[in-house]
């Protein structure tokens, strides 16, 4: 059964996982990819379709290959499709590690910018997954391009600073802006958005568009369902954290 017979499509939308090997690590007992982990828990527990990782999944560019081949090994075997939009951190560059060799034949595991240019389609879901990778270090619009819709259901990705009115006339200001002329633009049915730790809805209200938050500050996952017969549902969904983690106050 797929959403044109009728069935709800669940996405699980997180951001600013930062897999590395000394902040995240120390949280996880020297796990690197714990963050990560415990948002593939969580989707696999709410049975999500599709996860969206918006940005920023890694740290850097400079992390070990260990830690690459165990992040290589939990997306290849987190049994649902994982879409990575590269962020701020670790852009689409040449030397990026999206290119090491733990990520290739990942058939399950779309990176835009890297293995799709700007979009990835689910064709039994009916589904598009679209979004503008950073591919570089220097500032960038990531809602510059809209993509027309082709889907019953079309989400977007978007890593970046709202601000509802940007001013881009001077350089004394955050970079990676968007806005609600943006946001609307889109005509997306859900617009994940990331770099901001704390998870909130943005933007004009008529394209439900929300920041996810980060795993190790929001403490939860976005579940995104997208019903024919009810529209957009949007809830969060708590992570299994380290008890030394959920005993620490934001």
């Amino acid at each position: 059964m797929n959403a044109k017979c009728g069935r709800d499509v669940v996405i699980v939308h997180t951001s600013d996982v930062h897999v590395d090997h000394e902040y995240t690590a120390r949280m996880f007992d020297g796990d690197g990819t714990g963050s990560l982990k415990i948002v593939l828990d969580a989707a696999r527990k709410v049975n999500a379709d599709v996860v969206l990782l918006c940005g920023d999944t890694f740290d850097n560019h400079r992390l070990p290959a260990s830690l690459l081949e165990e992040t290589g090994r939990t997306l290849g075997s987190a049994s649902m499709r994982v879409v990575i939009l590269p962020g701020n951190h670790d852009p689409a560059v040449e030397d990026a590690v999206f290119h090491h060799a733990a990520f290739r034949g990942l058939e399950n595991v779309a990176i835009l910018g890297v293995t799709h240019e700007d979009a990835v389609g689910f064709p039994d879901l009916d589904l598009e997954v679209w979004g503008r990778a950073h591919r570089h270090y220097g500032d960038m619009d990531p809602l510059e391009f809209i993509r027309p819709r082709s889907t019953r259901w079309q989400v977007a990705m978007a890593h970046g600073h709202y601000e509802p009115k940007p001013d881009r006339s001077t350089r004394l200001r955050p970079s990676w802006l968007l806005g609600d002329i943006e946001i609307g633009a889109t005509g997306a049915d859900y617009l994940a958005l990331g770099h901001w730790n704390r998870p909130v809805q943005v933007g004009p209200g008529h394209v439900a568009a929300y920041y996810s938050g980060s795993p190790d500050y929001a403490r939860t996952v976005n579940v995104v369902r997208l019903a024919a017969d009810r529209g957009i549902e949007v809830t969060r969904e708590p992570l299994e954290l380290p008890a030394h983690l959920l005993a620490e106050n934001h």
